[in-house]
């Protein structure tokens, strides 16, 4: 355990005391030679990195660097799995930790607690936190330096007491780029202004607070009947796994919790799920119907159209029809960022970053790809894989092994390792799909294509079976701990609707 481990590190750094500040002084050296402010060096040892400094290029007597840009399902496994007695890790990312989105959804209601789907990067590769040649760095990147084999970053900051934020350069051996995708808005105006994305957990976050508060001011005296109607109308635009779970889980919500609570307001309050075409498209249309009538059953509104226009309180679709709303969830698929897009580097159809069959990105050395960010370019034959948890995962499991075995193989370093024998290119096999329809109702479909066959459950068991399967992939056994507690509390206590 980390309290026992600790406890241990402490006995043993009491026993040796005359020797440990030599030891920790040299230490802190080594880990600090590699960063240049472009200045002449201070004679005194400083506590971190100088600001504005640069982490320059790794010597001949430190471990070859993997940089990874992202962490996301992707970047995650790959840290996990890389061996850390042959690389050092830098992760660079806006945030700390890997959201569990199958899960994410359920935090938006009160279902889960919002720490139970965050897993601090530190814990996925202790490295971080313990090495002297790996970091985690709290930054954007802004650009590739692939001829020189440097990443150019800029610090994040919030709030307006926070310093101003600068650009510092990573020098890597080896640099996976996995900066995953942004939700798709299709130029449609006032989406980005007005609509919340659930893609992370301050967006799951800003959902919950949003609801929320619109539930409280529509029991304020002196809201119009019309107004109470418009503040508590929930819409969701997109009928992919995302929208449908998010849906069901609040009309869950709505049925179990809110019906009892706000009894004032219970008449009021509905959900609308719009899509374009058929909800969960992906899905065996045998569980499509299933869904849609379970959906309908529990009081979500299906409504077919396309949406023109967001505005405040209302968004226009393609038929004329305006539909107001209080709290609008976009979840419509995701595309490429405009930093993937920006990069000077090859292209796979749809404008992710271009890989060959070995993940890695043609005629740049040193550089692969992986996640949502990636996809096969057009001379390898294969078509560009969907933007699944499962394939990131996978990619970022296959990539750790094949820099481990380039690194045993002595290629870890900076162009180096054309010569390894790189193995079998990389297979993906879909394992399948599963969504919640909230009320112990999911759906289970285990076919490996839309057109194959196998097996499809819906119903109860198929519920338990996606909170089974769910409950095995959170990654740590804190965190599986939190989510089991989390659901035992909701179904003996029903869901915390408190404003934090």
């Amino acid at each position: 355990m980390a309290w026992f481990r600790t406890l241990t590190r402490m006995s043993a750094t009491a026993k040796t005391v005359p020797t440990a500040p030599v030891a920790s002084a040299s230490l802190l050296l080594t880990s600090l030679r590699n960063f240049s402010t472009g200045t002449a060096a201070s004679p005194a040892v400083e506590d971190r990195p100088p600001p504005h400094g640069d982490l320059g290029p790794t010597g001949g007597g430190e471990k070859p660097r993997v940089v990874v840009l992202g962490s996301g399902w992707a970047g995650c496994r790959l840290m996990k799995g890389i061996d850390t007695s042959i690389y050092d890790v830098v992760c660079v990312s806006p945030r700390n930790h890997m959201v569990f989105t199958p899960l994410l959804a359920s935090t938006c209601v009160g279902t889960l607690e919002f720490r139970s789907v965050a897993e601090p990067v530190g814990r996925i590769q202790p490295a971080i936190s313990r090495e002297p040649g790996s970091y985690f760095f709290l930054s954007n990147c802004k650009g590739i330096d692939a001829k020189n084999h440097r990443v150019i970053c800029e610090t994040v900051t919030d709030g307006p007491n926070t310093p101003d934020p600068w650009k510092f350069n990573i020098s890597y051996d080896k640099l996976v780029i996995a900066l995953g995708a942004e939700a798709l808005t299709f130029g449609i105006h006032g989406v980005k202004e007005h609509a919340i994305f659930l893609r992370e957990v301050h967006h799951a976050q800003e959902i919950r607070r949003r609801l929320l508060l619109n539930l409280m001011l529509s029991d304020v005296p002196g809201t119009t009947e019309q107004e109470k109607s418009r503040l508590l109308h929930c819409v969701v635009v997109g009928g992919g796994p995302t929208g449908v779970e998010f849906s069901g889980e609040l009309s869950d919500f709505i049925m179990r919790d809110v019906r009892q609570r706000h009894a004032h307001v219970k008449d009021y309050i509905r959900v609308t799920l719009i899509e374009a075409n058929e909800i969960l498209s992906s899905f065996d249309d045998r569980l499509r119907r299933y869904a849609t009538r379970q959906l309908t059953k529990s009081g979500v509104h299906l409504v077919r159209g396309i949406v023109k226009d967001v505005e405040p309180d209302k968004i226009v679709l393609d038929n004329g029809t305006e539909v107001p709303y209080g709290l609008l969830v976009w979840s419509t698929g995701v595309g490429p960022s405009s930093l993937v897009k920006s990069l000077d580097l090859p292209k796979a159809p749809g404008g992710r970053i271009g890989i060959d069959e070995w993940l890695r990105v043609p005629n740049v050395p040193d550089v692969y790809a992986i996640g949502d960010c990636s996809g096969f370019v057009e001379s390898t034959g294969k078509p560009v894989l969907p933007a699944l948890a499962q394939v990131a995962e996978r990619q970022g499991k296959y990539l750790a092994g094949l820099l481990n075995r380039i690194g045993k193989a002595g290629g870890g370093r900076a162009n180096s390792g054309a010569e390894v024998d790189l193995g079998d290119p990389f297979v993906y096999k879909h394992l399948g799909s599963m969504a919640t329809l909230g009320r112990y109702k999911a759906l289970v479909d285990l076919r490996q294509s839309k057109e194959g066959k196998g097996i499809s459950l819906a119903g109860f068991l198929s519920w338990f079976i996606w909170r089974s399967a769910y409950l095995t992939r959170v990654i740590s056994w804190r965190n599986r701990f939190y989510v089991a507690v989390n659901w035992l509390t909701t179904m003996v206590f029903g869901r915390d609707i408190s404003r934090i």
